[in-house]
């Protein structure tokens, strides 16, 4: 059965429950009032996803259409900014604290039950095998034209991957693994919440994502964090606009998240997914490299 974002969102918080939850704790764990969630309850005991204020086997099948069932990472870029590093290491097998960067994104994909990974690589390819020791599940699919077109030219690599599936930049340095979760009601875009940003930024309204530009100020400001999640039925979309972005003129020279955000918006709706700085940081310059890992500051 389809589910209201209300049921969606209860039947999540029971999910991820390890004790039978109250309906107090209910209204604290989703915002709604106790109301909504005693009316959204009764929706849900009555159609067998929820028994004794617990979630069925019923429910999660009923989950199933709304899991996030793989993850993209886009790995194939220079990694210019964090020279001279990256003259020898992709910038995502780069080592923070002694743990490679894509690590902590690959185990929070792992601990969400994502266990279907794609890798998109490009420069020094082969240094990825590395990882097939700890995670032998991973999957390369090879960029041949990196150097010569932008992050567009890694989505159209895995443009039939891209259905209930999260899309990461493989640089972030990720502390909160809990950001990346397991159900999702429809498609969405990380972003933290900012009065004014130099950064890529969102305009949101209602919750949406309207307008992606750099830099920006005013009270619907959000950074964009470049973790995204595309549904089904946005994901079916994207196999068939990323080429037809890519082949248009400058196409090549587009960033891949401006097809669904820009260039084709009209066929999409995309919710804002908050987080905050603590939680994620992208390493640009290898002057914060060295703030964040004293060990490359010689």
């Amino acid at each position: 059965m389809d589910l209201t974002r209300k049921q969606f969102d209860i039947l999540v918080a029971l999910s991820e429950a390890k004790k039978m939850r109250s309906q107090r704790e209910l209204e604290k764990e989703t915002g709604y009032s106790l109301g909504t969630v005693n009316k959204t309850i009764k929706e849900l005991t009555e159609n067998g996803l929820v028994a004794d204020g617990s979630i069925t086997s019923a429910g999660l099948t009923a989950l199933e259409p709304y899991r996030a069932k793989r993850a993209i990472f886009i790995a194939a870029g220079f990694g210019s900014r964090l020279v001279p590093i990256t003259f020898n290491t992709p910038k995502p097998l780069v080592r923070v604290h002694g743990v490679r960067i894509i690590d902590h994104l690959i185990d929070a994909c792992l601990a969400a039950g994502i266990n279907e990974i794609y890798i998109v690589r490009g420069y020094l390819a082969e240094q990825f095998d590395q990882l097939l020791y700890k995670y032998p599940m991973i999957r390369f699919l090879e960029n041949p034209v990196y150097n010569e077109a932008n992050n567009i030219s890694s989505s159209l690599v895995a443009r039939y991957m891209l259905s209930n599936a999260y899309v990461f930049e493989a640089d972030l340095l990720l502390s909160n693994p809990k950001i990346i979760r397991k159900y999702h009601y429809t498609s969405d875009f990380l972003g933290i919440k900012k009065q004014r940003s130099d950064d890529w930024c969102f305009r949101v309204k209602d919750g949406i994502i309207v307008e992606q530009n750099v830099g920006g100020e005013g009270d619907d400001i959000w950074q964009m964090v470049g973790i995204s999640y595309w549904n089904e039925a946005d994901g079916h979309r994207l196999s068939a606009d990323i080429p037809d972005v890519y082949q248009s003129p400058g196409g090549k020279e587009r960033y891949w998240e401006q097809v669904p955000l820009r260039y084709r918006k009209e066929h999409y709706s995309v919710e804002i997914c908050e987080c905050t700085d603590e939680d994620i940081v992208e390493i640009d310059t290898f002057k914060e490299l060295k703030a964040i890992d004293k060990t490359y500051d010689i």
